[in-house]
């Protein structure tokens, strides 16, 4: 009877998960792909590096090979492995797309974690116009909400998680195509849940609170880090162990719920 009781050291062996906007090593998408790895899964890696290298922060200095190799390393099932695919979300044809490619390489897909998002080019209302709110949307929700559709057709039992930002919680001052686009996840997430439930996907949203992946200035990292109990940023992993935990059997009965993952970050 104790038997039922121990866990499982690789719990996703035999699964395949594709997360999306896995393009820096210090992101949240790259660790929770090395999670699920190590959690026995094989792992489809989406990304899409022009973005990136648009921003401030910059691509990643290593590029895609050095994203999937790091991915690699964390594979705890020998009979798994990872592939990728660089796509462009904002096109309405290609989260189905996505999805295609994992099915053709895998055969299967059990586990979606919905990370891309399109941030930057943003701003307050003042300054909003049809364009930046239509951009964010694409990517942010848009895509989210077909990648899902395109899970749930293929008829199998599985995991969906999307990433939102916390914006029912409190303002983003500057953000508005971006909280409204994430906004919109955290919303539908009750929704699709119990529209694919009858299925036995289950569908929640993780918002990790800030998170150092690399893309503050030093001043605002000081001020955001003096708003946590601990002093200090949450870190990509910390996300990605709540993600992981998400997609195994034991988080069954859990969906249709936006889990804020904060560390006590004070608003």
């Amino acid at each position: 009877m104790t038997e039922e009781l121990r866990r499982d050291p690789l719990p996703l062996r035999g699964r395949v998960a594709l997360v999306t906007g896995t393009s820096r090593r210090i992101g949240i998408g790259y660790a929770t792909a090395r999670r699920l790895a190590a959690y026995g899964a094989s792992v489809f890696v989406h990304h899409f590096h022009p973005h990136d290298a648009d921003q401030p922060w910059g691509a990643d200095p290593g590029g895609p090979s050095a994203v999937l190799d790091g991915v690699r390393e964390a594979l705890a099932d020998p009979d798994a492995s990872v592939r990728d695919l660089s796509l462009d979300l904002s096109s309405p044809t290609a989260p189905q797309v996505l999805v295609d490619a994992v099915v053709e390489a895998f055969g299967r897909l059990d586990v979606l974690v919905c990370n891309q998002a399109r941030s930057g080019d943003d701003g307050p209302l003042s300054s909003m116009d049809a364009d930046r709110l239509d951009g964010h949307w694409a990517v942010n929700a848009r895509a989210s909400i077909l990648l899902a559709k395109a899970f749930g057709a293929l008829g199998r039992p599985g995991r969906i998680v999307f990433l939102t930002s916390g914006q029912n919680i409190g303002p983003m001052p500057g953000e508005v195509a971006y909280a409204a686009s994430k906004g919109a996840l955290a919303a539908i997430t009750a929704t699709l849940s119990d529209e694919l439930a009858a299925g036995g996907v289950t569908v929640n949203a993780v918002n990790p609170g800030p998170i150092d992946t690399g893309y503050a200035a030093p001043d605002f990292r000081e001020v955001v880090a003096r708003r946590f109990p601990s002093g200090d940023w949450g870190k990509p992993d910390d996300p990605a162990r709540l993600i992981a935990w998400l997609a195994t059997d034991e988080a069954r009965w859990i969906t249709g719920q936006v889990i804020d993952s904060e560390g006590g970050f004070r608003r």
